[in-house]
């Protein structure tokens, strides 16, 4: 297998670190790795397993330690018509799983806001979509998991077997194993598109208003909120609604081939781009514009999937835009009832003049019985903001600990500066989780950046 000496980053581009980096085809080298790390080598620093670098912050990286390059292990799928499920190796890809699944007329149960994830990754950090509110986040669909333990011995466990194992790995971070293929349930499909609703809100209690009243009627839904408008047009935003297409729904000239899959990548961003491209009055241009230019209310516009998921997938390397010093996702989730911490920290940040072209807002369903899952009952806004936004340390530390007071949490895939106090706040079952994580890896052989940042 491949192995070489990188810097490692996340999404975000932030909190660079060094590390040997091997790149495992099959099982059997993954457990290799892990029992030499244990045995010696590198086992004061640990090792961890790292798919398309998509977490946004630290998840994936091992300062002076291992990491396990999983894109290559064992890269594919099989489909069990039967069960409506299907087999994937970690290393499968999103994009490519996808491409494959609708030519069959299935489609992933749950995707994100990229489709450049592993299977592994959206199983370690228990991803979530636009249709959190109906179908939950993608641990609730998986059956069973391939898992290679921290000794390098491998197993089999799922919701009923060794459900314990299950749950501290779905959301888990990569701590508690390495994940080498999971089995899942499927959607089937008709089409490869959707069918969109728009309405333009006016601010953000009307978003919160009309998501309540609607969302159950549509499986997909998502508000894109405008975090420099101020007064009384503050967390204006649109609000998209979605449910999958049927052929009738076609053009006559798509309806030959209904499943056919249109992702494109239409730009490409400079490798190097000066700092402060984005900053307070691009971002307010960008963002009057956008909300100027949706429809006040639109029923039925047909749209790819591609474009309607992964709109951002376009642009490669989209993250480089935010210039050398990269950019912070902070993502969040507070339960119902706690409107008002969550339009706080709206308002704190239009009165900063937070410069985010990017701000989704998404209401949640019931979350799982996994410890370190993100997704709880309620609202998540997600926002991206510059790196060196002056005072940006300070604000996100202020917003940790309203949204703690308020019974919620920061997404561990995409947080990259939070501290071990607000964190262990937040997820009140870590405890439950260290102690499987303890009963598989006592020698501590499996660690992060991540981890070790917050005292995981």
């Amino acid at each position: 297998m491949r192995v070489s000496r990188r810097m490692l980053t996340g999404w975000g581009r932030t909190a660079p670190t060094l590390a040997t980096v091997a790149r495992p085809r099959t099982p059997d080298e993954v457990a290799l790795l892990l029992r030499e790390t244990g045995q010696g080598g590198m086992a004061q620093r640990g090792a961890i397993a790292r798919g398309l670098g998509r977490s946004y912050g630290d998840a994936a990286q091992c300062a002076g330690g291992l990491v396990l390059d999983c894109a290559d292990l064992g890269p594919g799928f099989r489909i069990d018509p039967a069960t409506a499920t299907v087999t994937a190796a970690a290393g499968t890809s999103l994009a490519e799983l996808t491409r494959g699944l609708l030519a069959h007329g299935y489609f992933i149960p749950v995707t994100p806001g990229t489709r450049h994830v592993t299977i592994g990754g959206a199983v370690g950090a228990d991803i979530h979509g636009k249709n959190h509110h109906v179908s939950g986040s993608f641990g609730t669909h998986v059956r069973s998991l391939g898992l290679v333990a921290p000794d390098g011995t491998v197993h089999r466990t799922g919701p009923e077997r060794d459900p314990e194992l299950f749950w501290a790995t779905t959301g888990g971070m990569g701590l508690t194993g390495v994940i080498t293929e999971a089995t899942f349930d499927l959607l089937p499909v008709e089409t490869a598109s959707v069918r969109v609703d728009t309405d333009r809100t006016p601010d953000l209690d009307s978003a919160l208003a009309l998501m309540s009243a609607t969302d159950d009627d549509y499986t997909y839904s998502v508000c894109w909120i405008d975090l420099l408008a101020r007064g009384a047009a503050t967390g204006r935003g649109v609000l998209t609604r979605a449910n999958h297409a049927v052929p009738a729904d076609l053009p006559p000239r798509m309806r030959s081939a209904p499943l056919r899959y249109r992702a494109r990548e239409l730009a490409g961003t400079p490798r190097r781009v000066p700092p402060g491209l984005l900053n307070t009055w691009s971002v307010r241009a960008f963002n009057a514009a956008y909300y100027a230019r949706a429809p006040v209310l639109q029923r039925g516009a047909l749209q790819d999937l591609a474009s309607f998921f992964h709109p951002l997938d376009a642009v490669r390397g989209w993250n480089r835009l935010y210039g050398p010093r990269g950019l912070v996702q902070y993502q969040f989730a507070v339960p119902f009832g706690q409107e008002a911490a969550l339009r706080r920290i709206v308002e704190t940040l239009a009165a900063a003049g937070a410069p985010s072209f990017l701000a989704v807002l998404k209401r949640f369903g019931p979350g799982t019985p996994a410890p370190l899952s993100f997704p709880l009952p309620g609202w998540t806004l997600a926002v991206d903001l510059p790196a060196d936004l002056p005072g940006l340390a300070g604000l996100l530390r202020s917003f940790d600990e309203r949204v703690a007071a308020a019974g919620g949490r920061v997404y561990l895939a995409k947080d990259s500066r939070a501290g071990p106090e607000a964190v262990h706040a937040m997820y009140p079952r870590l405890d439950a989780w260290r102690r499987v994580r303890e009963r598989v890896d006592p020698k501590g052989v499996l660690r992060s950046d991540l981890a070790r940042r917050l005292e995981l």
